[in-house]
């Protein structure tokens, strides 16, 4: 008769059967729920299948403490289907970070990716790579999962667009530009050398603006021209111009693999100082004292199926992973996210004030005025009156609060703002990841 842990791995092996072909995130979790251990997969399948063949030598492939975790621990899988291998990369990061697993040894430090960033406050803004971006005067591409890729295709960049990577002060008024000599960039190329008014201003933002499209555009346009050009260059049999073109190919295909800044956010980059953002957050809303406790609410779906809410907490401005709570929306219809802010909020407060329950003091909502309405209503439901509500809209980023007129205008750089968008981020991020959850469990129907 089987034993009862080969019962549990026989079903470990039919789950892994059943998983998603493509790109992913993996937790292995106890039968108690916790997470053991976090991965990344070109393929799901694949990959966690391969944990669980009879087999399968792990000591020898993945060392005795995973052999053991697996052989002894690992009661339940859970995956989140990515987009491609790099955003599998960065959000297999940020799981590692955030929970970390008793048997993931690497990424729980404060090793951050790297950035493109161009200095777009500078009169000839200069473009660099860094791991510590600045919060203001500039425009950041990333993160990027290899600094490598990243430097090997810089020179390419800089000979299509000019741009400069000195750290020179230059400025438009300098009459002495035209007699500074340029730096051998500009000899051989890679510089337009704006140090020496080789160029004028307005050509020189011209051709930042084209950096910056082609970088929004991850350089699609370009790398299809330069594969018709390596064909062409291989068809008249000039293959030292086709090899060029390939290790230019090779150079942008680097660029291709990086995130997005919102959508993978590195807190331990973007440093925010919990103090300063609380005592600023009081000002603004005209508090006696600085809140303590925030808690965040978001909503996420894909064209309105498996709705999944979420909520997080911030105590003294800093995430507390046990305040955490998530939602599947039971009542709203699909796509109607003022009824899902509703239905969470209600579900979340509807003991608040009462007992050992305690309302946070700020509760902030990730929306424009219409969330903030479809809160405000819920709330009015309570018998207890709730604490300061307010919104924080995308894109123009500014701040709703419940029974102020007008929406509240912060520099980009203010410390409030920069706490709040920490709080409406990964309010954003927990919501995500329980919707993808959901989406795997109705596709294979568990």
């Amino acid at each position: 008769m089987a034993s009862k842990r080969e019962k549990v791995m026989a079903g470990l092996r039919v789950q892994a059967a059943d998983l998603p072909a493509g790109a992913g995130v993996y937790l292995f979790k106890d039968s108690a729920g916790r997470v053991l251990y976090v991965g990344k997969a070109k393929s799901l399948r694949s990959r966690v299948s391969s944990y669980f063949q009879p087999a399968a030598d792990l000591m020898k492939s993945r060392g005795p403490d995973i052999a053991r975790m697996v052989a002894g621990r690992v009661a339940d899988i859970d995956v989140l289907e990515c987009d491609s291998e790099v955003d599998a990369l960065l959000r297999e990061n940020r799981l590692i970070k955030d929970i970390q697993p008793p048997f993931n040894e690497r990424l729980k430090d404060d090793k951050s990716y790297p950035y493109l960033q161009i200095r777009t406050a500078e009169a000839f803004p200069r473009v660099e790579i860094t791991r510590k971006p600045m919060t203001k005067g500039v425009k950041l591409y990333g993160p990027f999962v290899s600094v490598t890729d990243l430097r090997a295709a810089i020179p390419l960049l800089q000979r299509v667009f000019g741009f400069r990577t000195c750290k020179l002060d230059i400025a438009e008024a300098n009459d002495n530009r035209p007699a500074f000599r340029p730096c051998i960039l500009h000899t051989i190329k890679q510089c337009s050398a704006p140090c020496a008014a080789k160029i004028s201003k307005a050509d020189y933002r011209r051709d930042i603006g084209n950096l910056r499209r082609f970088m929004e555009s991850k350089g699609a346009v370009v790398s299809r021209r330069l594969t018709r050009e390596m064909v062409q260059a291989s068809d008249s049999l000039d293959f030292e111009r086709a090899a060029r073109l390939r290790d230019q190919l090779a150079a942008l295909e680097g660029l291709r693999k990086r995130g997005l800044v919102r959508e993978h956010p590195q807190p331990e980059v973007f440093y925010v100082d919990p103090t300063e953002g609380l005592d600023r957050l009081a000002k603004i809303l005209g508090l006696d004292a600085p809140p303590r406790t925030i808690e965040g609410v978001d909503i996420a779906h894909l064209g309105g199926s498996e709705t999944a809410g979420s909520l997080v907490c911030f105590i003294d401005g800093k995430p507390f992973k046990g305040g955490y709570r998530r939602y599947k929306i039971r009542t709203a219809e699909a796509g109607d996210d003022y009824a899902a802010i509703a239905e969470v909020v209600a579900r979340r407060y509807k003991l608040a004030g009462k007992e050992a329950e305690l309302f946070p003091d700020v509760i902030l909502i990730d929306g424009g005025k219409g969330q903030l309405a479809a809160a405000r209503d819920a709330l009015e439901q309570l018998t207890v009156a709730p604490p300061t509500l307010l919104s924080l809209a995308k894109k123009e980023e500014v701040v709703y609060v419940q029974g102020r007129p007008g929406a509240i205008k912060l520099k980009r750089n203010d410390p409030a703002l920069r706490l709040l968008q920490s709080v409406r981020d990964e309010a954003h991020r927990f919501a995500q990841a329980y919707h993808h959850i959901l989406r795997r469990k109705k596709t294979l129907g568990k």
